[in-house]
């Protein structure tokens, strides 16, 4: 089992514990299309937020999964012809980097405050539980192979963000069996 691999199945049994995703994981194939262009516009945001805010780094993009997944469920038609990083960077740019997890917690996913700060809080333990693997990885920092295997976490931790949401707007998959 690969790193992301690694940490989707921990963060996948997190959010099972939480009751935030069934066994079965939702699938959004038009939302998981849109990371190679996520990434790519996300990444240097990430990469700089990294030494101060590792957790920040990290969580933040599950901010951007969940709101991706709720702008399909809404109107996939207004955003399905608009690449996956201007999205990104139009959310970014409503209230800057450092405020982009209330951007999608208050005026994308429109929670309320109780509810918002438990999704904050969640996704707080997801990114710490992300970066404590990634330091006891054992994989040399400033390496390519932690490059990928930081790469790899975001992909994951993006993926764990669609899931949460789609699960929150009623998805339900079912194990067949």
């Amino acid at each position: 089992m690969n790193f992301e691999e690694q940490i989707k199945k921990d963060l996948h049994q997190y959010l099972m514990s939480e009751k935030r995703v069934d066994e079965k994981l939702p699938e959004c194939p038009d939302v998981e299309a849109l990371w190679p262009s996520v990434e790519k516009a996300y990444l240097p945001d990430a990469v700089r937020e990294f030494p101060e805010y590792p957790v920040v780094s990290l969580g933040w993009i599950m901010f951007v999964g969940m709101a991706f997944a709720k702008y399909w469920d809404v109107d996939w038609e207004k955003y399905a012809n608009v690449s996956g990083e201007q999205l990104y960077i139009d959310l970014r740019d409503v209230k800057g980097y450092d405020n982009l997890d209330d951007v999608v917690l208050y005026e994308v996913l429109g929670l309320d405050k109780e509810e918002g700060e438990k999704v904050s809080e969640i996704v707080g333990e997801c990114a710490a539980r992300t970066l404590s693997a990634i330091q006891h990885s054992g994989i040399e920092p400033g390496t390519e192979k932690a490059v990928e295997a930081y790469r790899g976490a975001l992909h994951a931790l993006y993926i764990m963000g669609m899931a949460m949401e789609l699960n929150a707007l009623g998805y339900h998959m079912q194990l067949l069996g």
